[in-house]
């Protein structure tokens, strides 16, 4: 790990919050992700389970969390099961949790080598009613292969047929979207391993450097720095490849008189932070440019005000839409008259602006959260309106990260420059 080991108590806490869902006499097991093979002989860089993590913050593969509140056994009631290392893999793989490195990240005083897991399972688990087990519930997944939860239950529902079965999804959305202070701490930090890229990058940029030149010193700020990389891949698309939502080629040139869209982050100790900026290639937007540009940062400055506690998911981006329609009118990309005259199942904005406004933000970057539970207190947002400008060339995105509290909400990237005058500033200085 390239973070500092974390406070236990956070764990703690949040397993503490999960028991207290469960119904009596119920015993919870969480799996690892699996380690998927990238070549003949090395698997893809290991990414743990973001559940799995939350409730025990043990940030390696083949890890089993067995929790069982009421087990009659107190030996058993928090189990954390680990990969048992030995001197081949500490020369091979290098470090891997010991028993008592793992009670110390995790707070759990039983940890066992994952060879015992069905020896004890198998011992405690007919005085348990009822099981309850984990799959991925994110709601912008789809996800066709077999992973090892499905795999698990498949095996567990076999050989226990009679038990009844309960879902954790539904519990850990209702938890995962409210974020503690150990969490929004977390956050901050790789929100500010982020802006010290951009800062990095805004010195950078000029006419000819290639995208994936950008990519390079973007990535060499978050390994300087500690973060885990990026928190998701990177967008670095100039000229109309802005158009392209989720551009991830970054192998063009980038040209004078140019716009470059940005959307990066960092993963800091498996929080996500969320950036999108554009910036001239040049270090100066031409007048149109910043036109829209102050169109879009206009809908960014209204969309945040209404991330309190309290708004509805769907009405907010409903009148965030409303906002977007009058600055394309103004911009002379809609008609007025045609928008009174629209669909309003399918907006004239969306040629224009095509993705949502704001998505939770946490563990994962799209992170596991209700779409039609009222944002709260604790809730990490993001807010990214965007024009995409497809006849003339190029897109404008503009996002940060916001924090809801009761007393309002805080802009975590309120220290990353925004307006349009400060990024040629930055740029020419």
């Amino acid at each position: 790990m390239k973070y500092p080991s974390l406070d236990k108590n956070l764990f703690q806490k949040n397993r503490h919050n999960y028991i207290n869902l469960l119904k009596s006499n119920s015993i919870a097991i969480f799996n690892s992700n699996d380690e998927f093979p990238r070549s003949g002989d090395q698997n893809f860089p290991f990414k743990q389970n973001s559940d799995i993590f939350y409730l025990c913050g043990i940030d390696q593969e083949q890890t089993i969390l067995l929790l069982y509140p009421d087990c009659p056994n107190p030996l058993y009631r928090e189990v954390l099961f680990l990969r048992q290392t030995n001197d081949h893999i500490a020369v091979w793989e290098g470090y891997k949790f010991t028993k008592q490195q793992a009670i110390g990240a995790s707070g759990i005083e039983t940890v066992m080598w994952i060879e015992d897991f069905w020896s004890v399972f198998n011992s405690i688990i007919h005085y348990a009613e009822t099981i309850y087990l984990n799959t991925n519930e994110n709601d912008r997944s789809d996800n066709p292969v077999p992973y090892r939860d499905l795999r698990f239950i498949h095996d567990l529902k076999y050989k226990f047929p009679l038990h009844k079965y309960e879902r954790s999804a539904p519990l850990l959305r209702q938890l995962r979207a409210k974020k503690s202070s150990f969490e929004v701490d977390l956050t901050k930090k790789a929100c500010q391993i982020t802006r010290d890229a951009f800062i990095r990058v805004l010195k950078f940029v000029k006419p000819g450097v290639k995208e994936y030149e950008i990519e390079a010193e973007i990535i060499h700020e978050f390994i300087r720095q500690g973060a885990t990389g990026h928190a998701y891949s990177p967008i670095i698309a100039s000229g109309a490849n802005a158009n392209i939502l989720h551009y991830n080629d970054n192998n063009q040139i980038c040209k004078d008189g140019d716009l470059i869209l940005f959307d990066f982050a960092a993963e800091y100790a498996n929080y996500n932070a969320d950036l999108s900026r554009s910036i001239p290639v040049n270090g100066r937007f031409t007048q149109r440019q910043k036109d829209v540009y102050n169109a879009v940062l206009r809908v960014f400055k209204e969309a945040k005000k209404m991330l309190v506690p309290g708004t509805i998911w769907n009405e907010y981006h409903t009148e965030v839409g409303k906002i977007m329609e009058s600055e394309l009118i103004g911009l002379g990309l809609l008609n007025k008259f045609e928008v009174e005259k629209q669909d309003p199942k399918m907006p004239l904005y969306k040629r224009y602006f095509m993705h949502g406004t704001s998505h939770h933000l946490g563990l994962d970057v799209h992170d596991f959260a209700g779409r039609y539970t009222p944002f709260e207190e604790g809730n990490i947002l993001t807010c990214e309106p965007g024009i995409y400008i497809r006849e003339e060339g190029f897109g404008i995105r503009l996002e940060n990260d916001i924090l809801l509290t009761e007393s309002g909400n805080i802009d975590l990237m309120e220290d990353i420059p925004l307006e349009a005058d400060a990024i040629e500033e930055l740029m020419n200085s």
